[in-house]
């Protein structure tokens, strides 16, 4: 009866309009009141606890930092170093869309901010060079979703708080299914480039590649920094967060001098906005996870799973399918929290290692960023670049092909995933 009540009430709020967070909120509630035996005062105890960890205070401050980069010239000396790399190659502009996704992905970890920051920039450039409008936003929106997966990485943080998972660890685990994802989708775009001869850089000369290199080490430091603190055990994944935002701020306000102390009140407003919107999905979706859990719908799923196949390919090409369409249609962090303690315990039972499965879950659902109907990146591509969501969601198919692939070959090449971690040190099961 629970379950019932948790499916009709989850879709009807769904299709009323009402914002993924009530959602998240509301459809316990009314499950809790159906069946009578659940104190109410329960939810508000279990949105508290959701959101009192330590560890999700790195949320807020890689936000913040994300926020001071893009405010500041870091964003454009990131890109004069990726024009030297890749801006020379015929479709640069393209090339460098999916390099600086790269490099910005080692320093906020968030998809929302990527898109945000480089379309910004390099859409309106990309359209004055000749290039397809709908083009320049699928390249955008989609070298965007390498954000969440390079560390450091929000969904990873949120994932190793509810898996127990070591969140250094699931950092390394990001390195190779991020770069596969940046490397793939430049074979798209070299296709696309060499099809309708978009324009190529002239080859800067050494004395401009030194000088522009020169200019960016001290912003591809803070990635370093970051992680190279988290790994030797210098400070925590929170701690580390904390030193991104101090050391934005020494980039930006010191060194390089692209902002001033009357700009910072506004960053401030943007960051908590943004945090406080990602910590009430958190705190509402906890109490949706802990319902699950008391009524143990995750080792029903697991045992109906587990008697239907006990086929560790086929559940795992089942879980793929699932959580592609799943994506689609639920914000990230809310999939994560739902669906990890439903599905960890059967992907341990099939011998899936928790720290692969993180992988695999978050990669499905940052590719859920850029499909329609729900895709958040793809409305902020679309608005940058004044186009419709029909004309984008053609030209991001390609994309998301190449995407899949990546994801299907992190999903049954497990050595590939957790070869950097066991370098570490780390202890698969």
């Amino acid at each position: 009866m629970v379950v019932f009540t948790l499916i009709v009430a989850f879709i009807f709020f769904l299709l009323i309009g009402v914002p993924i967070a009530f959602v998240l909120g509301l459809t316990p509630l009314v499950a809790m009141m159906t069946q009578g035996e659940t104190p109410l005062i329960l939810a508000a105890q279990r949105i508290f606890t959701g959101i009192d960890s330590p560890i999700l205070m790195a949320v807020p401050f890689f936000i913040l930092a994300g926020n001071i980069m893009s405010a500041g010239g870091m964003t454009a000396r990131l890109l004069g170093f990726c024009n030297i790399l890749v801006g020379w190659l015929r479709g640069g502009l393209a090339y460098i869309n999916v390099v600086i996704s790269m490099f910005f992905a080692g320093i906020t970890g968030a998809a929302v901010a990527d898109t945000s920051a480089v379309g910004s920039i390099l859409i309106p450039a990309m359209k004055k060079e000749g290039y397809d409008i709908d083009f320049a936003a699928a390249v955008t929106a989609t070298s965007s979703t390498i954000g969440p997966v390079i560390p450091p990485s929000i969904p990873f943080i949120i994932y190793g708080v509810l898996g127990e998972v070591s969140i250094a660890s699931l950092f390394l685990a990001g390195f190779v299914p991020g770069v596969l994802l940046g490397l793939f989708q430049m074979g798209v775009v070299g296709c696309y480039s060499h099809i309708h001869q978009y324009p190529k850089g002239n080859l800067p000369s050494l004395k401009t590649s030194i000088k522009v290199s020169i200019d960016a080490a001290l912003v591809l430091m803070l990635p370093v920094i970051i992680l190279g603190g988290i790994l030797t055990g210098i400070f925590t994944p929170t701690e580390s967060a904390c030193i991104a935002v101090f050391y934005a701020l020494f980039l930006s306000l010191v060194v390089y001098r692209d902002i001033d102390f009357r700009r910072l009140p506004r960053i401030l407003i943007d960051t908590a906005a943004t945090s406080s919107l990602v910590m009430m999905v958190i705190g509402m979706a906890s109490i949706f996870s802990w319902l699950l859990a008391s009524e143990e719908i995750p080792q029903m799923v697991t045992a109906h799973i587990m008697r239907a196949t006990t086929n560790k390919v086929l559940i795992l090409l089942l879980l793929n399918a699932v959580l592609l369409i799943i994506g689609t249609f639920m914000e990230t962090t809310a999939s994560l929290i739902i669906l990890t303690p439903v599905l960890l315990p059967l992907m341990k039972q099939i011998g899936v290692d928790p720290l692969h499965f993180g992988v695999i879950l978050v990669l499905n659902l940052v590719i859920g960023l850029t499909t329609p109907p729900v895709g958040v990146c793809l409305f902020i591509a679309c608005s940058i670049a004044q186009t419709n969501l029909e004309r984008l969601s053609r030209a991001i198919l390609p994309f998301l092909l190449a995407s899949i692939l990546v994801l299907l070959i992190c999903t049954y090449w497990e050595a590939l995933v957790l070869a950097i971690p066991i370098f570490f040190g780390y202890k698969p099961l």
